[in-house]
């Protein structure tokens, strides 16, 4: 009998380890009255509490034990550097205006606002053929993967990198194309895993890839910082266009790129008739609580029966959402303005020193590391130690909040990925206190 059928209360937080308890802290069961609504089974089948809020829980939990720390966030990859002026000023005008008869707007267009979407198109994707009326503003790029999901739905078959990004796996876990999971691999049956690591330059070996109708592709890759070459994208769009297959990419840290490297899939030749990409302000901007983001659908791209994907797309996106806040698409319209552009890209470079501080910071310790050049986030290797392991004794001993590399995926298993999102006073006392423990 499951567990479920007893009709017991179940907590929200459910620790992040494998077949966790489902009891309360003091191991009482409140009974509660229950509907004849079964529960989602796909739900059933997620292994864990979503990564992010599980290392938030496990912070509070040190903070409790370890009230007077100081704790240093390097684990979730939450901006912290103000937006500048330019941006607010523009977003606050914008709202203020919402108090006039003449200033006053209600709902916009469900696709987000003409003059942003053609701007996206100009400053992202100049001279790649990409049209405002193929972007789709939206509330961020996390919530267009479950879009996404829901366009594509539970029928079809998926490939993503591992390690990846955790929204990539649990969506299709949640939406029913992943299957059961297998306790013997740290797998889900039904979705193929691109093991991306430095013994294959953290790209998939492709020659040994199964077919499969949806490849989940994120670069710069989170959590490793890898940003894929023109050459590898070449075979990955080489191998979609051969197989029938449709790439969802994630270009969210494009701007952090610096080795010329593609920003986006459509850099490469052929791409519009196999990719979607998605892209955010979340990380080019400050926009992590602002949320602002937008997906890519080309015209050439069709299903197997000649439907154009964005057809669908667009319905989706009318059907479920009303659109991104007008006050969120004015900052985001400000962003890509000469001076706006130029102000938030002098915060990422804020952030891409920090990355440097903490390469070398890592390196000094006699560490293996990799990312921190072309991404704001650190892959740190520490062999034959568990991610989890590495995770509880940096907190413990330097109260440093990282993120264990198993959470993105087996693949990451050893590693700790850290974030260069952080004030600068605190990446050096990161620097310090890690020398000090570790040296």
């Amino acid at each position: 009998m499951s567990i479920f059928s007893s009709c017991k209360f179940v907590p929200h937080a459910i620790l992040l380890q494998p077949k966790a308890s489902l009891k309360t802290p003091n191991q009482s069961l409140a009974t509660v009255h229950c509907t004849k609504v079964v529960r989602n089974v796909n739900l059933e089948k997620l292994r864990h509490n979503y990564l992010f809020p599980e290392i938030e829980a496990r912070a509070l939990e040190h903070m409790k034990k370890y009230p007077d720390a100081n704790i240093i966030r390097l684990g979730i990859g939450d901006t912290t550097e103000p937006i500048p002026d330019i941006i607010t000023s523009n977003m606050a005008e914008y709202a203020k205006a919402l108090s006039t008869r003449k200033g006053y707007k209600g709902y916009g267009a469900e696709q987000g606002h003409k003059a942003l979407r053609k701007a996206i198109a100009e400053s992202f994707y100049k001279d790649l053929g990409v049209k405002d009326t193929e972007v789709f503003v939206s509330d961020g790029s996390q919530c267009d993967i479950s879009r996404l999901q829901l366009l594509l739905g539970s029928s079809v078959s998926v490939a993503v990198q591992d390690p990846n990004f955790p929204a990539y796996m649990d969506s299709s876990v949640i939406i029913g194309q992943a299957g059961e999971f297998l306790d013997e691999t740290l797998k889900y049956k039904n979705i193929e895993y691109m093991t991306c690591g430095p013994h294959n330059n953290f790209f998939p070996d492709l020659s040994t890839t199964s077919r499969t109708d949806i490849i989940f592709f994120c670069s710069p890759n989170n959590p490793t910082g890898h940003a894929a070459s023109h050459e590898q994208l070449t075979q990955l769009v080489e191998f979609a266009r051969k197989n029938g297959s449709i790439i969802v990419y994630d270009s969210a840290y494009s701007v952090y790129i610096t080795d010329g490297s593609p920003k986006s899939i459509y850099e490469i030749p052929g791409s519009r008739e196999c990719a979607i990409e998605i892209s955010s302000f979340s990380k080019i901007a400050g926009f992590t609580g602002v949320r602002l983001g937008w997906t890519v659908v080309p015209d050439e791209l069709y299903y197997a029966n000649k439907v154009p994907v964005i057809h669908d797309f667009d319905r989706i996106v009318c059907t479920c959402f009303n659109g991104a806040s007008s006050i969120a698409q004015a900052g985001g319209l400000a962003c890509l303005s000469p001076e706006g552009f130029k102000a938030v890209m002098s915060v990422v470079d804020y952030y891409k020193e920090n990355a440097k501080i903490l390469v070398e910071t890592f390196t000094s310790l006699g560490l293996v590391v990799y990312g921190g050049v072309n991404a704001p986030y650190v892959w740190v290797h520490f062999p034959g130690s568990r991610s989890w392991d590495m995770f509880s004794e940096i907190l413990n001993k330097t109260h440093i909040i990282t993120v264990p590399g198993s959470g993105f995926g087996p693949g990451g298993e050893g590693y700790i990925r850290v974030t260069a999102f952080g004030q600068r006073e605190n990446i050096l006392e990161a620097s310090v206190r890690l020398r000090n423990v570790y040296l």
